[in-house]
């Protein structure tokens, strides 16, 4: 996995200061549709957080957040930030605690599939038994060769393999959606907060644009059957 100096050196140049304020912009309303699934008086876990656009910009309870990088100064003093490797999480962070545990973005990063299933049995240890998993991820089917021209993305992932993974370490999945957001907040559209707010109240833009996947998981003994778009 990229050290967290390297990837301090790569996000350094890939986002710039007005890149990170306009995609807290756009998180919000992201935040805003994901939080039918997160109970506003829960405690979430956002896993490999990056700047904590999800953390920040969503309503619980108890907020948490891990990454590899010591990124707490972007988190604010009301999220509770654990400086840790992703595939050491259950060292770090209290077992079957958390409601919600958020992946963005991430799951790519990784080593090997190998490694994606051990990151998300990882993750289920801290969650509670009837907690829930969500993961946004690059689905390789729909962004093409355009996926690669990232240097630190190392394993192809479609929605077939993510809900294999996710079955794999213990979860049964609730919602998959194969088509969700765009691929980066650099895509043509939606660039602005108004235009994120109507896309996602219309399913057929997520069709005609969407190249990310959302998936919402149980562990396994308490998963309700699966819904899709």
């Amino acid at each position: 996995m990229t050290s967290g100096a390297d990837l301090d050196r790569i996000y350094d140049q890939r986002f710039g200061d007005a890149e990170a304020r306009r995609k807290d912009q756009l998180w919000r309303e992201v935040a805003g549709y994901l939080q039918r699934w997160v109970p506003a008086d829960g405690r979430v876990l956002d896993v490999a957080c990056d700047l904590g656009y999800f953390i920040r910009n969503i309503a619980a309870g108890e907020r948490w957040a891990t990454d590899v990088r010591d990124v707490s100064a972007s988190l604010g003093p009301d999220v509770h930030f654990v400086q840790v490797d992703g595939l050491n999480l259950s060292s770090a962070v209290p077992h079957e605690s958390f409601d919600v545990a958020f992946v963005s973005n991430y799951l790519e990063h990784l080593a090997n599939p190998d490694a994606v299933i051990a990151q998300l049995r990882e993750i289920r240890s801290v969650l509670k038994p009837d907690g829930r998993l969500i993961v946004l991820q690059p689905n390789i089917r729909y962004v093409g060769a355009a996926y690669w021209d990232f240097i630190d993305h190392r394993v192809a992932l479609t929605e077939r393999s993510l809900v294999e993974a996710a079955h794999a370490a213990g979860f049964e999945v609730e919602t998959l959606i194969p088509r969700f957001l765009p691929y980066t907040t650099k895509s043509r559209l939606p660039q602005s907060p108004w235009l994120v707010r109507a896309y996602l109240r219309v399913p057929l833009a997520w069709r005609l644009m969407g190249k990310q996947t959302l998936l919402v998981a149980r562990p396994a003994a308490t998963a309700a059957p699966m819904r899709g778009s």
